[in-house]
């Protein structure tokens, strides 16, 4: 049956205005994304430096996660946002300097990828308080009873950038350069923060100095691992993509093994991204009634599959197929395990829950770029992608076999 529920919840003006501002967002650290990884390998023609970009990222933004579910927590919610959303913006801009100024300055292309590695990782601090912070505020501007509505929505909206971010990014890296496309993403993040602005104040449910850093951080980590529920998907999805991280090594694929330059690139790229756009919008007006925990584990299985077949095809149309197949999983997977947190997690936590849902999900990205730089390394592209595909599939059949209340999971 298909459900209205969606469109009255976008009737909400602060919750339209939360999630435009994070389509730029997240259409701006896609295109960046996309950018940096064709960037550095053309500058090294090494897939292993694609994976140090993620590592790059990852290690400042797990270290200060739970710090950051803290404060966030803590402190008033809008502020923080717009403040973490500058300091990005401020980062990114210095990348202008190798992308403009890289002959006049007589930088070489090791040098130029040692400066993009120190700018990542400082926007890894940035992008650890970004990322909790839009699920944190969703609650309180649409209420309980549309929160799940809303969190499909989010996703939505955060799939459909990605697509964009991707494909977008590709296209203008081929039409106007590398430098002229950063000042596309810097300019994106300037129309994002003007949607935050717009914005209520959420001011804390804590006083000031109410609870110690360390007992608040630990409080988090606790509820999550109390909640079996919350506990099974997070650690599922963390370990499916670890290893199913193949989109790292989409620029090797374009580049190398099916030669179809940066505007192919762009369009591969975007490839899982369609899919999870598709079916998450699907989601949003035919939503699953029952039996999620074994959709759940389905999905994830179903994604390795994908990921073998990507690793092993030598077509662009049959690696862009399975890539969005992949995305059809992965989406499901998302509303899943996103509805599954928010639902089970009480406002008063909800900061802390979402930073340490973070470090699961960084982890399982950056963490999992790093790793298909090092198996491509040691192992060849082909080889590194099909090894990561099969260990999700065994990864899903674990969990499914030995975590029962997680595959009995509905709500």
């Amino acid at each position: 049956m298909i459900s209205l529920e969606p469109i009255k919840t976008l009737k909400n003006k602060e919750f339209r205005n939360l999630l435009t501002g994070r389509f730029f967002l997240i259409l701006a650290f896609r295109m960046l994304a996309t950018l940096l990884g064709w960037w550095v390998y053309q500058l090294t023609k090494d897939p292993f430096s694609i994976g140090l970009i993620g590592l790059s990222e990852v290690i400042p933004a797990v270290s200060t996660a739970l710090y950051a579910g803290h404060v966030i927590d803590m402190n008033e919610k809008k502020r923080m946002l717009l403040w973490c959303t500058s300091g990005y913006f401020l980062l990114i801009a210095l990348l202008l300097i190798p992308a403009f100024y890289a002959s006049n300055l007589h930088f070489t292309a090791h040098e130029i990828t040692y400066y993009i590695y120190v700018i990542i990782f400082f926007t890894g601090i940035c992008r650890a308080f970004i990322g909790p912070i839009v699920p944190v505020m969703i609650p309180k501007i649409v209420g309980q009873e549309k929160l799940a509505n809303a969190i499909t929505l989010n996703q939505a909206t955060f799939l459909t950038a990605s697509v964009s971010g991707h494909a977008i990014g590709g296209f203008l890296i081929a039409l106007i350069t590398i430098k002229w496309t950063l000042v596309v993403i810097l300019f994106l993040i300037l129309l994002a923060s003007l949607f935050f602005f717009q914005i209520k104040k959420q001011q804390s449910e804590y006083h000031k100095n109410e609870l110690q850093v360390w007992a608040s951080m630990k409080e988090g980590i606790t509820y999550i691992y109390r909640t079996k529920e919350i506990l099974g998907a997070l650690c599922l999805d963390m370990f499916a993509v670890l290893f199913g991280g193949a989109v790292a090594m989409i620029p090797v694929f374009a580049s190398d093994i099916l030669k179809v330059g940066a505007d192919g690139f762009g369009l591969l790229n975007a490839a899982s991204d369609i899919g999870s756009m598709m079916i998450i919008v699907t989601l949003s007006f035919i939503p699953l009634r029952k039996n999620q925990g074994k959709i759940l584990i389905g999905v994830v299985a179903g994604f390795g599959l994908c990921i073998i077949g990507f690793g092993l095809s030598k077509l662009y149309w049959l690696s862009f197929l399975f890539l969005m197949l992949s995305g059809i999983f992965d989406g499901i997977s998302v509303v899943i395990r996103g509805t599954i947190v928010q639902l089970k997690t009480p406002d008063h936590i909800r900061g802390r829950v979402m930073s340490a849902n973070s470090i699961f999900i960084m982890s399982s990205n950056e963490m999992g770029q790093f790793e298909s730089g090092v198996a491509a390394k040691l192992f060849g592209v082909v080889r590194s992608v099909v090894f990561g595909g099969t260990m999700t599939v065994l990864i899903a059949l674990f969990v499914g076999k030995f975590v029962p209340k997680l595959r009995k999971m509905e709500y």
